[in-house]
């Protein structure tokens, strides 16, 4: 008999988690593009593949992290009937200085923006504005270093969660000064944020797909808030694209995948876009061995200077 997956038969969180439920007739959602891809919701990635004892181990150290995230999730979705409407789609420089000063305080290590490529919208999901504000959240480098293990795993799970919490007070920051905003959670979130993401500047895919940025490499989790506010400071141009060619010759998070999840040559969807790892064997070891991250963990971007790094790539490109 088949196994039945939960990450392939729901494709998305339950309804009351999704603010297409809160939806009123002022509200125009974006839909998806023909060609976007289908979401995988982590949790239940790692409910299909986890053994039983690692189900039971997993929920032990991450269970209220979940529940917690869950519930911003949630509020993230009613939040949309607390939008003003009020036609300001225009941020004058004192505020949007306010806006970063106090993401950073809530705990974001870096923020860009960028108009939202309808292609990154997951296939049968809506987007309620087109613009993205992007962050990025540090996990712990101590954490990580030790994994795979519990400590990082929990680190994982607790940045999912703040992250949750984050993007919801950035969006009441927002409203509250009479502007339109949606939360987009780190988890159960209805784009694809990586590549949203390396276009508003903040990094590049690396071969193991994740965002490699500038301060943390790929020790980072993301989430947004969407809005139609104008005249943010969209990125216009990434410096990152030469991590590339990096990776291309580093190879070390390939070497260091206890499932060989991440694929040697990097292959191409039908789409077009990049395909960088096996999902279903990067389960295994996800689900199994307290959230794996060795290819994180062994990262070169992880610890090591960017600047550093970078000057000696470009020094092989000939002149």
């Amino acid at each position: 008999m088949k196994k039945i997956l939960l990450s392939e038969r729901f494709k998305r969180p339950p309804k009351p988690l999704t603010f297409e439920s809160y939806l009123r007739e002022q509200d125009h959602p974006i839909p998806s593009h023909p060609q976007a891809r289908n979401p995988r919701i982590v949790p239940l990635v790692a409910f299909d593949y986890g053994n039983v004892m690692a189900r039971v181990r997993q929920s032990r150290y991450i269970g209220k992290y979940m529940v917690a995230a869950v519930k911003e999730m949630a509020k993230s979705a009613k939040s949309i009937r607390q939008n003003p409407y009020a036609g300001k789609t225009n941020m004058d420089a004192e505020t949007l200085q306010a806006l970063e000063t106090y993401a950073h305080t809530l705990g974001v290590t870096d923020i860009g923006y960028t108009k939202v490529n309808p292609r990154y919208i997951f296939n049968g999901f809506k987007l309620l504005f087109p613009h993205a504000i992007v962050f990025t959240m540090e996990m712990d480098r101590e954490k990580i270093k030790q994994a795979p293990a519990i400590p990082s795993f929990i680190e994982i799970f607790r940045t999912y969660h703040q992250l949750g919490v984050i993007v919801n007070k950035i969006s009441d920051f927002l409203r509250e000064r009479g502007y339109n905003a949606l939360a987009g959670p780190a988890i159960g979130g209805d784009v694809n944020y990586i590549p949203v993401a390396i276009d508003a500047g903040l990094g590049y895919s690396g071969k193991n797909g994740l965002l490699i940025t500038k301060k943390n490499g790929p020790r980072i989790r993301l989430a947004t808030v969407f809005t139609d506010i104008e005249n943010l400071p969209f990125a216009e141009e990434n410096p990152h694209q030469w991590v590339r060619d990096f990776c291309q010759n580093c190879n070390v998070c390939v070497k260091k995948c206890p499932a060989d999840a991440i694929y040697i040559e990097t292959k191409t969807h039908a789409d077009g876009d990049p395909i960088f790892i096996d999902h279903t064997r990067c389960a295994m070891p996800f689900s199994n061995d307290n959230g794996c991250s060795l290819c994180i963990k062994y990262c070169p971007f992880s610890y090591a200077d960017y600047d550093t790094i970078k000057k000696k790539q470009l020094a092989k490109i000939p002149a």
